[in-house]
């Protein structure tokens, strides 16, 4: 695949930044594209490993066909390169902007920490495909006459709602929200993925057939037994948004808020909309001046990082609770899995100061309102160590420390208790569906994504939508040409 030598001749190169001087300006995306020779050159490098484990499923969810694809843009071929990765993938260009990627750890060459830059090309087939007018509607030839309802437009109803629409099934989508695109439009910040991505692939769909209902809550607006009964098969695909409970002294100081709200609310600001969410109600949260102190180590956290340093923040700093990891991981033991490693997001190398080890014990204030947070150094057990306290100086707090389940809306509330729905055993509120068939224990009512996975990638709520709109044709129509 490539260019047989190309792994040997190549360095491997990936997409530059603007200078974190420059980016904290602004919440555009920042990403300096590569020139279409530099991103064949990349695509050369893939080289005829024998078992390209970055396919999937110890790679990519969605099990793109990396090594065919690289090819084909190596060859110049961009139009049958992006017809190859829409066949696993509807939505490369928002996976290429913000999928940590997967594929590249279990790459062979990352044996050499030199992994071919699939992430870096995959988005540029995805870019070319808009540039060259190749990503259009393709509607069905022949309609079923079944409809489906999809409750949410995250990545999963997003994906389950496009196969299913190319099916020939009627298709409605139901978003709470003035705009579809779930936590992909209100909780991925603009500065990692500019919402245009969404909206054009939201009139793709409608030009397929798609129709969306956005501005309906369902549970509250419209009941899932009217679904149920109006509908020939209704998916639930509400995505995992509960915050995972921090029962924190000082929580309810003015100040500590959950990092969600402040997310949702910068994004619906950019978007030119009212920063009240139907899910995120919160006064105004800005960073402006302000010491901001950030609980947690994953991508949330570094979300919160962004964008407090692009409203003006003085100091950020992001504790966690875990160790800090090694520079550098040892490759016979994990490749080709994803491995703890210490890692940079682009955020955090705007002048975050990060704390490891370090436990938050509470959050201090005066006149209820937020001074510090008090913290102390912890075990490998994560117990506290005695004599090591301190305290951060804070204006501002944000909580992400990851997410229990669905939030609980009227849709939870109905599933909960009218309709009786089985949730798992770890007493969140995801929905209990197998990974073959999606149903859930109530009739004609499915599930994917977050809230029947827990908190997890786009990449995989894209891989759950496809897969649960490949079932629910089966049921319908008794056979189906959709791919798992």
């Amino acid at each position: 695949m490539g260019k047989v030598t190309g792994f040997l001749e190549i360095d491997r190169q990936v997409q530059k930044y603007q200078p974190a001087s420059d980016r904290i300006r602004h919440f555009r995306e920042f990403t300096l594209p590569m020139s279409d020779k530099e991103v064949e050159k990349q695509a050369a490098r893939c080289m005829d490993c024998g078992i390209p484990y970055c396919h999937g499923p110890t790679g990519c969810p969605v099990h793109n066909q990396i090594p065919d694809w690289n090819d084909l843009v190596y060859n110049g071929d961009w139009e049958n390169a992006i017809r190859n990765l829409h066949s696993t993938n509807n939505f490369p260009e928002w996976t290429g902007r913000i999928c940590p990627a997967p594929c590249e750890e279990a790459c062979t060459l990352n044996l050499e920490d030199i992994p071919v830059a699939i992430k870096t090309v995959e988005q540029a087939i995805a870019d070319k495909a808009y540039e060259l007018g190749f990503v259009r509607p393709f509607p069905p030839e022949r309609k079923t006459g079944r409809t489906v309802a999809i409750i949410g437009s995250g990545p999963a109803g997003l994906a389950a709602a496009q196969q299913l629409g190319r099916a020939g099934h009627e298709v409605h989508v139901y978003e709470r929200e003035s705009k579809p695109g779930g936590l992909l439009r209100y909780g991925i910040p603009d500065f990692k993925m500019e919402k245009h991505t969404i909206d054009r692939r939201v009139a793709q769909m409608q030009g397929e057939g798609v129709t969306f209902f956005c501005g309906v809550n369902v549970g509250v607006d419209r009941t899932v037994e009217e679904l149920l009964a109006g509908y020939d098969a209704v998916l639930y695909c509400g995505g995992s948004e509960k915050p995972r409970p921090s029962d924190l002294p000082g929580r309810d100081l003015a100040g500590v808020h959950d990092a969600m709200p402040y997310l949702v609310q910068q994004n619906r600001r950019i978007g030119g909309e009212d920063i009240q969410s139907v899910a995120w109600p919160s006064d105004p949260i800005l960073a402006g001046g302000k010491h901001v102190v950030v609980v947690g180590g994953g991508d949330t956290a570094s979300d919160c990082v962004g964008t407090a340093f692009r409203q003006g923040a003085v100091r950020v700093t992001q504790l966690d609770i875990r160790p800090q990891p090694p520079e550098k991981e040892d490759k016979l033991t994990v490749w080709p899995y994803w491995a703890t490693k210490m890692r940079t997001s682009s955020s955090q190398a705007e002048g975050a100061e990060r704390e490891f080890q370090v436990a938050t014990l509470e959050f201090i204030g005066e006149d209820g309102v937020l001074t510090g947070v008090r913290c102390c150094e912890v075990d490998e057990a994560r117990k506290p160590i005695a004599g090591t306290e301190f305290v951060i100086r804070a204006d501002l707090a944000f909580i992400a420390i990851g997410f229990s389940g669905p939030a609980e809306t009227g849709v939870t509330v109905e599933l909960a208790g009218k309709l009786a729905i089985n949730t798992d055993r770890r007493g969140s509120t995801n929905v209990v569906a197998n990974d073959r068939d999606y149903r859930t224990n109530v009739d004609k009512l499915y599930a994917a994504g977050d809230v029947r996975r827990g908190q997890s990638l786009v990449v995989w709520a894209i891989r759950e939508g496809r897969q649960a709109a490949r079932a629910i044709d089966v049921a319908l129509m008794g056979s189906t040409l959709l791919p798992r």
